[in-house]
């Protein structure tokens, strides 16, 4: 699964949380359920059922696949507008295809991040490239949202191109876990990605029967999701297995263990991390706006169809001027 990885995690810098630190205990361990996004391409709602108080700053997570595609059945999204957060989007296996009508856009594959925020608003779309519509072949991937305050909401658009090599790459003591740090920092290692709301993105790879306890801010919430393998959670070995979200209370460090036996096309336990500083705002939120209100909302449409989050590029075969079809959750 993992593209980024390396041969002996001995070789990389050790995290452990510090003596005397707090253990945050799971609060609530719930299950995401499918659901088809963009053009049709399966998904996992990873943070559906958990009250947004738990999940602020973090808005909605996807994971997408794991899916082996045939010829001819890659999908993506079609054109659509974001404004009010910063999308995340984080490729395991595959490629993917971003352009927005901002000028920001690239090729992601193998452990790569785009990360594109939105502010005042843009169009962009997410699509496989041609070769593997004709070929077919593996894709699994995730998509974060993560919430912009008030003062950011209306920003500049920019686009983060984060290769995989350029995560920072830390292990366990033990070396049983490989810790890839996205975004953020993880006692003092700071990850690429460049954050308004300041929050903590890590992709964990722990062998069977190893277990990482990590420091944690603890003006952060803390939050695990499971992409793959069996393990438990909290120093109470709170069972969780794939598409399971883990909410954790408050405290200084959080722990992850695996089971000693994994599934048999799983070797480890792969798990999202993630923490973030609650923004503790009012929040309005309906399919691809993110606001504080029911006012901004109606602006933020209001400005789409009057074509002021941009122009979809005609090479693509829109007129200057038409806008694409709204998809909810997109």
């Amino acid at each position: 699964m993992p593209a980024v990885t390396v041969e002996n995690p001995l070789t990389l810098p050790r995290v452990d949380a510090p003596t005397g630190a707090v253990p945050r205990r799971v609060l609530a361990v719930t299950t995401a359920p499918g659901g088809f996004e963009g053009e049709g391409f399966p998904v996992r709602r990873a943070f559906a059922g958990i009250n947004y108080r738990h999940l602020d700053p973090f808005i909605m997570m996807d994971q997408m696949g794991e899916v082996e595609y045939g010829v001819g059945e890659a999908k993506g999204t079609p054109w659509h507008p974001h404004r009010g957060f910063e999308t995340v989007t984080y490729l395991i296996d595959g490629t993917f295809v971003h352009q927005d009508s901002n000028g920001g856009g690239g090729t992601i594959r193998n452990g790569d991040t785009q990360w594109m925020t939105a502010g005042s608003g843009l169009l962009h779309i997410e699509a496989p490239p041609e070769h593997l519509v004709l070929s077919g072949g593996l894709f699994h991937g995730l998509q974060l949202w993560v919430n912009l305050p008030a003062k950011d909401k209306m920003m500049d658009p920019r686009y983060q191109d984060i290769r995989g090599g350029q995560v920072q790459l830390l292990t366990s003591p033990d070396g049983g876990a490989l810790l890839r740090v996205i975004a953020g920092e993880l006692d003092g290692h700071q990850g690429p990605g460049i954050t308004h709301t300041p929050i903590t993105m890590i992709h964990a790879t722990l062998r069977p029967g190893a277990e990482v306890t990590l420091p944690w801010r603890q003006d952060f919430n803390g939050l695990a999701y499971v992409l793959a393998g069996r393990g438990s959670v909290g120093t109470e070995r709170r069972p969780v297995h794939l598409g399971q979200t883990a909410v954790f209370g408050d405290g200084g460090s959080l722990t992850v263990r695996a089971d000693d036996k994994q599934d048999g096309h799983t070797p480890d336990l792969e798990i999202i991390l993630l923490g973030g500083r609650p923004i503790r705002e009012p929040m309005a939120h309906y399919g691809p706006f993110v606001m504080n209100s029911e006012a901004e909302l109606r602006q933020a449409f209001e400005d789409f169809q009057a074509g002021r989050l941009g122009r979809v590029p005609a090479v693509h075969g829109m007129q200057d001027g038409q806008g694409p079809e709204i998809t909810p959750g997109a």
